[in-house]
C-alpha cells in the first residue's frame, strides 16, 4: 500500500522518537549537520528564485525540495525531533527519559546550527567573491531579511515578541505535519507530495523556522546586515525555538497521538445501548421458562 492508516503512521512516529532518543552522539550530530546544511541551501535557492522572478510564491513553491531531500536521506531537523522524541516519553517506552529527550534536542540543535552556519559562510563567499566586493542582489536580499526579522520585531517590543512567538508556533505546526508526511506513504512520490504541501505553506506565509534562521541571520551578518548577535538571539532565535517546540508537540504530536493511538472509548448508539440493556432481561426470562 502507498498510504498508511493514521494508527499505523502514528505508531511509526513513536518508534522514530524512541530511535532518536537512543541514537549515538556521532550519528545524531552527523544527521543534524546534514539536515541544517541542506535546508540552508534550499533557503538560498528560494531567496534566489524570488529575487530573479519577483514572485515570492514561486520561491515558496520550490523551497520544499530541500526538506524532502533531507528527510528522504534520513537526516534530522530540530523541528522534527521536537515532535517525535517526546512521543516516546509520553508513550512510556522502556528506557526513554526526559534527560534522553533533552539530550537529543541539544545535539540536533548543535548539528543543525553547524550545518546551517557552514552554508552561511560558503554562500557569503559566493555572493561577495570571497568578501572582496559588495554582496550580490541575492546577498543584499538576505541581509535585508535578517534586519527585518530581528529589528522589525524589536521595534514593537512585547507585541513584536508575541508576534514572533506565534509565527514560530504556526511554523512548526506546518513543518511537523511535513515530518509526519514522510511517514504516511511507502512510495517516494507519496512521501514527497505529503511533505511538500505544509512546507510550501509555512514558507509562503513567512512563519519563523529556527533552522532556516540559523542560516539566514549569520549569513546576513557576514554580508553586512545592520543588527547584532544579541538581536538575532533575543529577537529571533530563542522565541522561534520555543514557539517551534510548543507548536509541533501540541498541534501535531499530541493531537495525532491522542486521537489515533490512545483513542477514547467509542460511544454506543442509543438503539444499540437499549438492545444491550435488554439482553440480560431476555436471558433471565428464557431461563425462568
Amino acid at each position: 500500500m502507498s498510504y498508511l492508516a493514521p494508527t499505523e503512521f502514528v505508531t511509526k512516529m513513536v518508534d522514530a522518537g524512541e530511535s532518536k532518543v537512543f541514537m549515538s552522539t556521532r550519528d545524531t550530530l552527523i544527521r543534524a549537520y546534514m539536515a541544517g546544511a541542506l535546508l540552508a541551501l534550499a533557503a538560498v535557492f528560494a531567496v534566489m528564485v524570488t529575487q530573479q522572478t519577483g514572485y515570492p510564491i514561486i520561491g515558496a513553491m520550490l523551497f520544499p525540495v530541500g526538506f524532502c531531500m533531507l528527510y528522504l536521506l534520513g537526516f534530522d531537523l530540530l523541528t522534527g525531533v521536537f515532535v517525535l522524541a517526546p512521543l516516546a516519553l509520553i508513550d512510556r517506552r522502556k528506557g526513554v527519559t526526559l534527560g534522553g529527550v533533552l539530550r537529543n534536542w541539544g545535539l540536533v540543535f548543535a548539528g543543525n546550527f553547524a550545518g546551517a552556519f557552514t552554508v552561511a559562510v560558503m554562500m557569503a563567499i559566493v555572493f561577495t567573491f570571497g568578501f572582496s566586493t559588495e554582496p550580490s542582489a541575492v546577498g543584499k536580499a538576505i541581509s535585508g531579511i535578517g534586519e527585518a526579522r530581528t529589528l522589525g520585531y524589536k521595534e514593537y517590543g512585547a507585541a513584536g515578541m508575541l508576534t514572533l512567538f506565534v509565527r514560530g508556533v504556526l511554523c512548526n505546526w506546518m513543518v511537523s505535519t511535513g515530518v509526519v508526511g514522510a511517514m504516511i506513504s511507502n512510495t517516494v512520490g507519496g512521501k514527497v507530495t505529503a511533505m511538500w504541501m505544509p512546507i510550501m505553506l509555512f514558507f509562503a506565509m513567512t512563519f519563523e523556522h529556527s533552522v532556516v534562521n540559523m542560516f539566514l541571520f549569520p549569513s546576513a551578518m557576514l554580508m553586512g546586515g545592520n543588527f547584532s548577535v544579541m538581536d538575532y538571539i533575543v529577537w529571533n532565535e530563542i522565541p522561534t525555538v520555543v514557539g517551534n517546540m510548543l507548536g509541533g508537540i501540541t498541534f501535531t504530536g499530541l493531537t495525532l497521538y491522542a486521537t489515533h493511538l490512545k483513542t477514547a472509548p467509542k460511544l454506543v448508539p442509543a438503539a444499540r445501548e437499549r438492545e444491550l440493556s435488554a439482553e440480560p432481561l431476555r436471558a433471565s426470562a428464557s431461563s425462568a421458562s
